[in-house]
């Protein structure tokens, strides 16, 4: 398969290629979708012009495109943490500083904290 050096180098040149050609067109099939300002017509001219001629495609998407990749991206992590955000609070449960200072009365009440704990969990709660 490989008679010298340098068509191993070349076919391995070749491979890095492919790989990276590959990632960007994830990266840049991701941003397509991703893009709220672009319709389904603009998208589908976009996603067969990088497929069709690849590099050529996803130069020209970077190069016209390219400024609002890392601001839809940034806005997506962004949608994504206040989603886990919500989420965690949803299954935690949220207790108002009512309940929370009643809780620390509670504890006070039966022993298991003193007063200053008392006062540093009820300041706690009127703050948080």
């Amino acid at each position: 398969m490989f008679n010298d050096n340098g068509s191993f180098l070349i076919a391995l040149f070749e491979f890095f290629l492919f790989f990276a050609w590959f990632m960007c067109l994830f990266w840049v099939l991701g941003d397509i979708f991703r893009s709220r300002d672009l319709g389904g017509g603009a998208k589908t001219f976009w996603i067969l012009f990088v497929i069709i001629i690849p590099w050529l495609g996803i130069l020209v998407y970077v190069i016209a495109r390219g400024k609002g990749m890392q601001e839809r991206q940034l806005d997506q992590a962004k949608e994504m943490q206040a989603a886990q955000q919500s989420y965690i609070k949803s299954v935690a449960g949220s207790t108002s500083a009512t309940d929370q200072i009643a809780s620390a009365k509670a504890l006070l009440d039966s022993g298991a904290i003193t007063q200053d704990e008392f006062a540093a969990l009820k300041t706690k709660a009127l703050a948080g």
